[in-house]
């Protein structure tokens, strides 16, 4: 990926597959950096510490905001998440490519910080299906589920603040949707690079 770093956010409710996604998008991309977010709330079966999260206690959690070692931050499901900033500013300073798989409200953060920050919503083809893929983790109960597709509709109406968004039916075409954004978005930067009109640091 040539051109200026392209900062990805990919946002959408829990179990739109946005997880999912974003694992096959470093597939296609192989150079994409990824920053693994830390958070409070237990490992669910199958997730490795410092892979799919890196687990914090909350008090761990609360030092890093205090040492403001966080990108960003935010409270979903009485749990906390939390971009490190290290590796991000680090990466964007190497030229690379950086993908982040954040809520709305850390995207709007990073967003603010980051205002060319590519941001991809991914949202369900219903509010149905959705509730389906939740029961079919097989990870919450009833009452998790009901709160988690509450939670989802008020999420989707943030989907008009982000770049770009992306029904996930069904996750090929819904990959190959997102592959063909990225391109594009770089296609179009480094042409604004070859005319001159990006902004250049001193």
């Amino acid at each position: 990926m040539d051109g200026r770093p392209l900062l990805i956010v990919i946002s959408g409710p829990s179990g739109s597959g946005k997880g999912t996604l974003c694992r096959a998008l470093r597939q296609v991309f192989p150079d994409l950096a990824y920053s693994v977010s830390v958070t409070t709330r237990p490992p669910r079966p199958g997730e490795v510490d410092g892979v799919d999260y890196i687990f914090l206690t909350p008090s761990e959690f609360e030092k890093r905001v205090q040492e403001g070692k966080l990108l960003e931050w935010a409270q979903v499901y009485e749990n906390y998440y939390g971009t490190p900033r290290e590796p991000v500013e680090r990466w964007l300073e190497e030229g690379r490519d950086v993908l982040l798989e954040l809520d709305v409200q850390g995207a709007l953060q990073v967003k603010k910080l980051y205002p060319e920050a590519l941001l991809i919503f991914i949202v369900p083809p219903s509010i149905e299906e959705l509730g389906a893929r939740i029961a079919k983790r097989g990870t919450d109960t009833k009452e998790v589920i009901k709160k988690r597709l509450s939670c989802a509709k008020e999420e989707i109406k943030a989907a008009a603040k982000y770049d770009y968004v992306v029904v996930n039916d069904h996750q090929e075409e819904a990959l190959k949707k997102l592959v063909e954004i990225i391109s594009m978005e770089k296609m179009r930067r480094q042409n604004e690079e070859g005319s001159g009109h990006a902004t250049t640091q001193p």
